[in-house]
């Protein structure tokens, strides 16, 4: 009896031992799916919480332009990925006159702006290489930046006035008012004014050589510098008068191509495709 007392003592602890094996087994893989379902939901969340992409530049521009690929070339030179838009025959509508009361392009658009909106090639790249600390294409230290804007400031007040008054009429782009190209002066008259100007170019261009290069590969130095965008598309538009560069801006241009790479030849190619068209109706 005290053998058969003793063994049915035991029986219910051996019982319940498996039972709280069971139980904490339970427990414990409850807790394990649960971190597991807690991190794939984590996970999930964190998928789904992404930030979405901000919009990159929105530009508009005319692709047989230089001005608009001087902008074409730096933005895509600084990976700035824009969103190109043709404006060829919209500049004077009104949707464009409305943002852009000056008609001019290349235009972008940019929530920085105070208007929305910035043209002016020069003006844009210094924008966009101050908004995002694009030091190699546009130095901070105040010395090597005045050079920069000083060889923009004049290719734009005088190389460039040289180069659209000798080009423009061979481009089939409107004179500016003012000009003998705009009035209705004799061909001749008109002859004469576009072989001055294209006669005036060379003292500019030297001053690029000798002064902003100064023994230099570009005028930023080892590196292609906004000024050194903006005079090589410039001298893009020269071909269309078969004008006879120097051989040193002959290297400098090839020398840009090479470094840029496509960010340069995709626009420049647009540029050089406008001028082959133009010469073959000239030809025709």
């Amino acid at each position: 009896m005290a053998k058969a007392a003793t063994k049915s003592a035991k029986k219910p602890a051996a019982k319940t031992a498996p039972k709280a094996a069971v139980k904490a087994a339970a427990k414990s893989g409850a807790k394990t799916s649960a971190k597991a379902t807690a991190k794939a939901a984590a996970k999930a969340t964190s998928k789904v919480a992404k930030p979405a992409k901000k919009p990159g530049i929105k530009l508009s521009m005319l692709r047989p332009s230089v001005n608009n690929m001087t902008v074409r070339v730096f933005t895509r030179a600084a990976g700035l990925d824009p969103a190109e838009t043709d404006a060829w025959g919209l500049t004077r509508s009104p949707e464009f006159l409305a943002r852009n009361p000056a008609h001019l392009t290349p235009m972008i658009e940019d929530k920085g702006l105070p208007r929305g909106v910035l043209w002016e090639s020069c003006a844009i790249m210094q924008y966009l290489a101050n908004k995002h600390g694009l030091d190699k294409f546009y130095p901070k230290a105040p010395a090597k930046r005045a050079m920069i804007d000083s060889a923009m400031f004049y290719l734009v007040g005088t190389l460039y006035p040289y180069v659209a008054r000798a080009t423009y009429p061979a481009l089939g782009f409107p004179q500016y008012a003012g000009e003998v190209g705009h009035s209705d002066a004799h061909p001749d008259k008109k002859s004469e004014a576009q072989k001055a100007a294209m006669a005036a170019i060379a003292e500019p261009l030297e001053v690029f050589h000798s002064f902003f290069r100064n023994g230099k590969p570009f005028i930023g130095g080892n590196n292609p510098s906004i000024a050194d965008i903006r005079l090589a598309a410039t001298l893009e538009f020269l071909a269309v008068i078969d004008y006879a560069l120097p051989s040193w801006a002959k290297e400098y241009m090839a020398a840009m191509e090479k470094k840029l790479g496509k960010a340069y030849a995709e626009p420049a190619g647009d540029v050089r495709g406008y001028i082959a068209h133009v010469k073959s109706q000239a030809r025709a």
